[in-house]
Order: structure tokens, then sequence, then C-alpha cells
């Protein structure tokens, strides 16, 4: 997706450089993070600041064109929004672990895989650079 380079870095400094999602802090990634559509534009999503999120492969891969996703009991709630909605109001960190506190958090946790080995091993390494917690 092409986003005018002023807003696309706007939207880097507002995420702190981390993804909006899981908060992995950009640095120490291999790949580079990307400008999502919160509400996708296959959806009507717009290409304004306030549709944006700064997202990392493998959660803005996760999200897709989503924006809901079934919780533990099936049921389909809305997607986490970055815009609307308060990272810690869903989530808390429970060691390197990332813990959905609403159905709304756990649901992102699960279809998101947010605590794949790979990922814990990432927040351990940020923590060594004074990266985690967020």
């Amino acid at each position: 997706m092409t986003v005018e380079p002023t807003v696309a870095a706007e939207v880097q400094r507002r995420a702190n450089g981390r993804c909006e999602y899981c908060k992995m802090h950009q640095s120490l990634q291999g790949a580079t993070f990307h400008i999502e559509h919160v509400k996708p534009r296959s959806k009507g999503g717009e290409s304004s600041l306030e549709n944006l999120a700064w997202a990392c492969p493998s959660c803005n891969l996760h999200k897709s064109d989503r924006i809901s996703l079934p919780d533990v009991d099936g049921v389909h709630v809305r997607l986490f929004n970055p815009r609307l909605d308060k990272w810690d109001e869903h989530f808390c960190w429970v060691g390197f672990f990332v813990a959905g506190t609403t159905g709304l958090g756990k649901a992102l946790v699960l279809a998101f895989s947010l605590n794949t080995e790979r990922k814990v091993k990432i927040r351990q390494a940020e923590k060594m650079f004074d990266l985690f917690p967020p």
C-alpha cells in the first residue's frame, strides 16, 4: 500500500516504532513493519491517518481483511482497533506473554498467535535492550 511519506512517518511516530497489535518493536525485527488499514479498504476503509496502524508483518498477515474474530467460545467479536481502543484495557503482560483481559483481547491473542515461541524470544531480547516491556 502506498501512503504519502509524511502520513507514513506519522503512523510510525504515533506507534513509537511498535506494532500496534502485539507491541513488538521494529528495531529488532528482520522485516519492515507495514502500514495497514484498521478497517480494510475492501470493507470501505479509507487511507486516512485515522484508519491506519503500524503493524509487524505477522500481525498484518493474521489480520488480513478481517474486522471481527471468533472469541474463545467461537462467538465473533469486533477486532481490536488501535485508533479507538486502549491496549492496556484489553491486554496485559504476564512475564513475556501477552494475555487478553477482555473477550476482544483474548480473541486477538488467539487469532494472531501473539505468544509463539519466536515472539516470546524476541520479547526476551527486547528486555536486554531496554525495549521491554513497552
